[in-house]
């Protein structure tokens, strides 16, 4: 098993590095946050890695920080999660989002992701509800802000990402008044646009 990989970065595809190792580029899929810690082409780069073997053929997982491949682990566990549809959930979630609305039983953010259905959503919360609200150390006030559909729905449809919707939403949330749904889109447009 390769449990590590550390090198120079040849080149940065949508969802992949590759790496050379001692002469040897190897291809390693990652999510976009990995992607974004890594920096670019030249830099020097260790990732913590997952080697998934099918009949034909492997592929390499890899992962800036040691919590995510553990996360990550815990996904492709589930019934329906294959491991691109765990990076997919790794690359639109940051890994606490991702956990805090699985805890939550948050299935309306988890079939937002690309190729999560209603149906594994269910059962990634039923899943891994338990076991990631024991083992797993959300921030201070680990329940997410109450986001409002229509707002993040609205944000998503200008071309921003779930992860950047939800961060932006939050930023904005006023808990004390009640704000319009125009008045979140305007506020969270704002904030983007820092």
């Amino acid at each position: 098993m390769i449990a590590s990989v550390q090198g120079i970065v040849e080149s940065v595809g949508a969802d992949f590095l590759i790496i050379n190792v001692g002469g040897v580029g190897l291809q390693i899929f990652t999510s976009s946050a990995t992607l974004q810690s890594v920096g670019g082409t030249g830099k020097r780069a260790r990732l913590v890695t997952y080697l998934h073997v099918k009949e034909d053929g492997l592929s390499l997982f890899g992962f800036a920080a040691d919590e995510e491949l553990r996360l990550f682990k815990m996904l492709i566990e589930v019934s329906g999660i294959g491991p691109k549809t765990g990076l997919k959930m790794l690359s639109t979630l940051s890994a606490n989002d991702l956990v805090t609305a699985i805890v939550n039983g948050d299935e309306g953010t988890l079939t937002r992701i690309p190729g999560i259905g209603k149906k594994t959503a269910a059962r990634a919360c039923l899943e891994l509800k338990a076991t990631l609200a024991k083992e797993w150390s959300l921030p201070p006030g680990g329940k997410p802000a109450i986001m409002d559909d229509e707002a993040l729905d609205a944000l998503m449809s200008l071309g921003y990402s779930l992860a950047e919707a939800r961060t932006a939403l939050a930023a904005v949330q006023d808990g004390k008044k009640k704000i319009t749904v125009e008045e979140k889109i305007q506020r969270a447009l704002q904030q983007l646009g820092r």
